[in-house]
């Protein structure tokens, strides 16, 4: 047996990083393990030492717990129930349990959580949220816990595998149907924008307009946060102006429904005062009245593919490679858009 490949290698590595943290062997075990019986200081020189080592541990398939870990930045939307529906389906398929968690309304989970993470030790964790410090990840890594990012915030990096959408593709289709229905002057209601999704979105919408020569008025774009409140708000906002748009993209269906009610507030009638589209296709679009055009995301086909592809990273760890899949977005033209009113004389 090749020195690289035997356990007491695997075994003299860990009693080396031991020696180093100036601790027991059975305590490096322990940090492994996302015990919480170790000293805070000692966990981080541990945590250090395993990091600088590239330690990583051998996965025997009897140690797994039958389970994957879902982590969300938060649960409190439809958005969440669709990508819930999509890692129970294929969790069940395998036999597996699906254990949810919730980063506190952080985009990156927490340290607390991660140990948890350690000491369930399941098959592998999917993650809703947008991005993981290298610690973070060097924290999974060494437990040989796959990971894979859902729609990351930010740039997951080469060494993260994620699942996304093609969000510049359905900010370019929301903004297009619009203007092929005449209209010249479209907001635009962007969720965060640190968000890699939020920008990707806006950089379509902006695309669209100036592909019809259009002007982009920067003062019709608002940021929001992909809840109802900041559609109601900015929605307010966009359409109590003098010069206000005859059709907004609201950048998320949440969003969507709160510009829904300031328009109602105001007095305007949707589609004949304001066409609207949101995106994601949330089955709250199907119900609103009227019915909201917007950009089917394939929530649920994402999550699936996120909990596949965890599960192959965990029986050919050797074999893990950096993947980025994006599928693909369409627009679900429905009642909430239609030609602009020509005003009468």
């Amino acid at each position: 047996m090749k020195p690289g490949k035997s356990v007491e290698t695997q075994t003299a590595t860990l009693a080396e990083i031991a020696r180093e943290a100036g601790v027991s062997a059975p305590t490096v075990s322990k940090v492994l393990n996302g015990r919480a019986d170790v000293a805070p200081s000692t966990r981080t020189r541990v945590e250090e030492l395993l990091r600088a080592h590239g330690y990583r541990r051998r996965r025997a398939e009897a140690s797994r717990s039958p389970l994957i870990d879902l982590v969300f930045h938060e649960l409190e939307s439809a958005w969440a129930m669709e990508v819930i529906r999509g890692v129970e389906n294929v969790a069940q398929s395998a036999g597996l349990s699906v254990v949810l968690s919730e980063s506190a309304g952080r985009l990156t989970p927490g340290r607390s959580w991660a140990d948890q993470v350690a000491a369930r030790r399941p098959h592998g964790v999917v993650l809703v949220l947008s991005e993981l410090d290298g610690a973070q990840q060097a924290l999974l890594t060494s437990r040989s816990i796959p990971f894979v990012v859902v729609d990351p915030a930010g740039d997951p990096g080469p060494d993260v595998p994620s699942i996304g959408a093609t969000n510049w593709q359905g900010g370019l289709a929301a903004t297009r149907h619009l203007v092929e229905l005449g209209h010249t002057r479209i907001g635009a209601i962007s969720g965060p924008s640190r968000m890699m999704c939020s920008r990707a979105r806006i950089d379509g919408y902006r695309a669209a307009l100036e592909t019809a020569g259009l002007p982009v008025d920067p003062s019709l774009v608002v940021a929001g946060d992909f809840h109802h409140d900041a559609g109601y708000r900015l929605g307010m906002e966009l359409l109590r102006r003098p010069d206000r748009p005859t059709a907004v993209f609201a950048g998320n269906d949440l969003q969507a429904v709160g510009l829904y009610e300031a328009a109602r507030e105001l007095g305007l009638r949707i589609p004949e005062d304001l066409s609207v589209v949101g995106f994601d296709d949330l089955p709250v679009a199907r119900w609103v009245g009227p019915p909201l055009t917007t950009v089917r995301q394939p929530l649920t086909e994402m999550a699936e593919a996120a909990a596949r592809l965890v599960l192959e990273l965990g029986s050919a760890p050797e074999e893990r490679a950096a993947t980025r899949l994006e599928l693909a977005t369409s627009l679900v033209v429905r009642s909430s858009t239609a030609e602009p009113c020509t005003p009468t004389a």
